[in-house]
């Protein structure tokens, strides 16, 4: 839906007279591919060996170009009229954002897993684990990679790798990702269950989504 919204908006301003303007180009991917790499942390052993915590190098630069070509729009044109041509696409093809029951489920089940007791129990073996290695400073695996030390997009330090090798080994030797999953999901399909009259609305939504992008 997000390439037929970009194609409604652009020849909106094409016939508002703005031929020169184009949409933000896509942006690549950067980081984790999947849903589960951004929310868990790292599990690339190879990956990690060359950059720590920060994305591969290729992807970061196509990245970074890639906004820097977003960021330059020589057509001239007004906001307004980049906003009434954004609010008539929308009015044919709706955001394609998750809704927010989801989102609010999402965002507790999150929270709420990493206090059961399966998962403060893996994190345990996993901090008890990081201070073998000689890291005494983080009790939970996203401290590691939140460490502001780490944060220079720019630069890849070789304590960064040291760090980031040292996690996933204790990652991996307790199944720190499965454990969180698992855990997750769980309350995920508890809160569902309660709120499956509004997940059927959204099912319904989607469908008509589909429908009037595919007619647009």
């Amino acid at each position: 839906m997000t390439t037929t919204r970009d194609q409604l908006i652009d020849t909106c301003m094409s016939t508002a007279g703005y031929d020169d303007w184009e949409p933000a180009p896509e942006l690549p991917e950067l980081g984790g591919k999947t849903l589960t790499d951004w929310r868990y942390g790292i599990h690339d052993a190879r990956l990690t060996a060359e950059r720590g915590y920060h994305p591969a190098e290729a992807e970061q630069k196509a990245y970074d170009e890639a906004m820097e070509a977003g960021a330059v729009d020589e057509s001239g044109a007004d906001d307004a009229t980049l906003r009434g041509c954004v609010a008539k696409a929308d009015g044919k093809v709706p955001d394609p954002q998750p809704p927010a029951v989801v989102q609010e489920i999402s965002g507790a089940a999150f929270e709420k897993s990493q206090k059961t007791p399966e998962v403060t129990a893996v994190f345990a073996k996993w901090s008890s684990c990081m201070k073998d290695k000689g890291y005494d400073s983080y009790k939970q695996p996203l401290d590691a990679s939140d460490d502001p030390r780490f944060a220079n997009p720019d630069k890849v330090t070789a304590q960064e790798i040291a760090t980031a090798r040292a996690d996933i080994s204790c990652r991996d030797r307790y199944g720190v990702a499965r454990a969180w999953f698992d855990a997750e999901s769980k309350i995920q399909r508890a809160e569902i269950a309660k709120h499956m009259d509004e997940f059927d609305d959204v099912a319904a939504a989607t469908r008509e989504a589909i429908t009037k992008a595919k007619a647009a």
